[in-house]
């Protein structure tokens, strides 16, 4: 192995304990929820915030407990059940859409045999729905179907790059396939869960709280040292900790 990644792998989990003995360990919900469940999740959570997502999540099961009925119902009436969660219309036209997909593409509403395929394989299958791309596809095999994946979104993405743990990665994507091999093994969960909530406590898009952040000598945010000298306002609220995909 070359000496370069041999030091971004140790960098990682210098970090990865870092941000442990910070924010603590996260573990997984006892309980996972059904693969179809986590892919609709997903894609509700996509630009909005994950207490406006469950929000939608919950009110969309609670008007169609089940997944057939969505098939075939107006994606009007869809779109009215999960108004909170925002981008209302193309999201409900993008569910049902992948509902009916499923169902033709597999005789039933169901991905449970998901279970029994790789992770590359997994990858493919939900890559291949309208709407689907990495992301949410690794968020599934993370959150519903237990494996050690890091999946990365737009923030994890911004933070990766801050800390220098990528190379010119300007989409999630490049940074998701750069990380991959680097993530310690069983950290794939814990890292990703914790470099949200650092992203939401500290390592902010805006106005980040460099002065008192717990990885800032391995940073190579160019501006972390303007940042540094800032007062820092108390941090009350406790929003960070909440994980929409923990609670489907």
């Amino acid at each position: 192995m070359r000496t370069a990644q041999v030091l971004l792998r140790r960098k990682i989990k210098r970090i990865a304990v870092k941000l442990e003995k910070y924010l603590g360990t996260p573990h997984p919900p006892s309980t996972r929820a059904k693969p179809i469940d986590m892919l609709i999740a997903t894609l509700l959570s996509q630009n909005t915030n994950d207490k406006n997502s469950h929000r939608a999540y919950i009110q969309l099961k609670k008007t169609f407990p089940s997944w057939s009925e969505i098939a075939g119902v107006p994606w009007q009436k869809i779109a009215t059940s999960i108004r909170t969660g925002g981008m209302a219309n193309q999201k409900s036209k993008r569910i049902k859409k992948i509902i009916r997909t499923i169902e033709k593409e597999y005789g039933s509403i169901d991905l449970d045999f998901l279970y029994e395929k790789s992770d590359d394989e997994v990858i493919e299958i939900l890559s291949s729905f309208d709407g689907v791309g990495i992301k949410t596809a690794a968020c599934v095999l993370t959150f519903s179907l237990g494996r050690d994946i890091f999946p990365v979104d737009t923030h994890v993405h911004r933070i990766c790059n801050r800390l220098g743990l990528t190379s010119n990665c300007k989409t999630p994507e490049c940074t998701f396939q750069q990380m991959k091999p680097n993530i310690p093994k069983g950290k794939g969960y814990s890292f990703h869960t914790n470099l949200i909530r650092f992203g939401r406590k500290i390592c902010k898009a805006n106005n980040p709280l460099c002065n008192i952040c717990p990885a800032y000598k391995e940073c190579r945010y160019e501006d972390k040292e303007i940042f540094a000298i800032r007062r820092t306002n108390r941090i009350t609220q406790k929003d960070y900790e909440f994980m929409l995909l923990d609670n489907v």
